[in-house]
């Protein structure tokens, strides 16, 4: 009974545009602690390759006392992988809903809405396929320079080639405007749509936006100037 309870729930939600847009919201706050938390990480590279790989190490001997030598961290994978999945099948389903819905496009094509909203889409497309490029570089190593070196040698190998770093600090521009309207969405759908309110919350989505770029486009503008060696 209760399965069945839980079944029903999980099916209206589904079902419903407000239900899809609400899964969007909680996926999306999910990946962006984790890139929030990535990024600090991250930032770790600026106090030498020792800190940055012990810190590296740390994350895959976290909680192995239970869960194994990187079970914490493959359990952070599945549990973000989940996420993803669910935010662009949403995604899709809601804009191949109001696609449905308005089978001939405006005659006027103005611009609706901001630039960040316009390109949401694509600013998507742009991520996953860095998100897939990145996993190969400096998790598995595949298409690295250094493969065989710790954290700190593939991250200034890759980005010793500029190419990789100009893609990685586009990525990083198309991720600031996702989040940015994605946080300032995600907010109004969770119920933070105060009249009063909204002008200070699309002020601190923007901001949350730009830090986060920043923090992570800084570490391949370091490496291609010279500053981490």
């Amino acid at each position: 009974m209760v399965l069945t309870q839980q079944r029903n729930i999980v099916t209206r939600t589904w079902g419903s545009s407000v239900g899809k847009k609400f899964v969007m919201a909680v996926t999306g706050v999910i990946f962006l602690l984790f890139v929030i938390a990535h990024m600090i990480g991250n930032l770790k590279i600026f106090f030498g390759q020792e800190t940055f790989d012990a810190y590296s190490e740390h994350l895959r001997t976290l909680g192995a006392d239970i869960f194994g030598y990187s079970g914490v961290l493959w359990i952070i994978r599945v549990v973000l992988l989940a996420s993803v999945a669910l935010h662009m099948a949403a995604a899709f389903s809601l804009w191949y809903k109001a696609k449905r819905a308005r089978p001939v496009g405006y005659q006027h094509k103005g611009h609706q809405g901001s630039y960040a909203a316009r390109t949401m889409r694509w600013g998507g497309v742009i991520i996953a396929l860095f998100v897939i490029w990145h996993i190969l570089d400096l998790t598995t190593g595949t298409v690295n320079p250094d493969p065989a070196g710790g954290a700190y040698g593939r991250l200034v190998a890759s980005f010793d080639r500029p190419i990789v770093a100009i893609f990685y600090i586009l990525a990083m521009v198309a991720l600031s405007f996702h989040i940015s309207h994605g946080l300032w969405s995600g907010i109004q759908t969770l119920g933070g749509n105060s009249a009063v309110k909204q002008h200070a919350l699309k002020s601190f989505s923007i901001v949350v936006g730009v830090v986060v770029a920043v923090g992570f486009a800084i570490i391949p503008v370091s490496v291609m100037f010279g500053l981490v060696r």
